[in-house]
């Protein structure tokens, strides 16, 4: 089974020019941060929690140069599918053949599953944790320096398993305040490393 209907959601990209960016994407799209720390900016231009992401690679892995294609450029492609029991068992019939994903994270707005293409594209294919768009771009309001921007990494099979024994979707999706912040997995996890 493929997976349902995915939609294109955000994109992440990783920069050294994080100032020219911010202003590039909010004078071409209008695009305004909802959430941003001293390395990540989350921006949005209609009534999604977010359309792109900007990780500051001078914070996140100092040292590279602004003009390196190695580092600097897209992160990975998101796409929104409609549940996460859908997402689930797509991921079910994937594994079975061959293609697992690099993590699973519920990031508190959204829960998502990452894959890497053969070419090593990363792609995220994420499920909304509340019910409307902005009780997810609340959440990204709320947010303090405190707060947990990663999120909190869970077992798709476990969570599988739980929805198919009937737990409701929607408790399933709310994140551990407490849980442990997941590190960043994927291409960025190695320019950190």
């Amino acid at each position: 089974m493929p997976v349902p209907g995915p939609v294109p959601a955000h994109v992440v990209y990783r920069t050294r020019r994080m100032v020219e960016m911010l202003t590039w994407y909010e004078t071409v799209f209008g695009a305004k941060p909802v959430y941003r720390n001293e390395a990540l900016a989350f921006l949005a231009y209609d009534e999604d929690h977010h359309r792109f992401a900007i990780a500051d690679l001078d914070i996140i892995a100092p040292g590279g140069r602004a003009d390196d294609r190695g580092t600097i450029g897209v992160d990975h492609v998101a796409y929104d599918v409609s549940s996460m029991r859908d997402l689930l068992e797509a991921w079910s019939d994937l594994k079975q053949a061959g293609i697992t994903p690099y993590w699973c994270v519920n990031h508190g707005m959204s829960a998502s599953l990452y894959y890497a293409d053969p070419d090593s594209n990363q792609l995220e294919f994420s499920v909304d944790c509340f019910a409307a768009k902005s009780d997810c771009s609340a959440y990204f309001a709320a947010m303090t320096a405190d707060t947990n921007p990663v999120g909190v990494e869970f077992d798709p099979a476990d969570w599988l398993e739980r929805l198919r024994a009937g737990e409701d979707e929607r408790a399933l999706l709310a994140i551990d305040p407490e849980g442990d912040v997941s590190p960043i997995r994927g291409a960025l996890q190695t320019m950190i490393a």
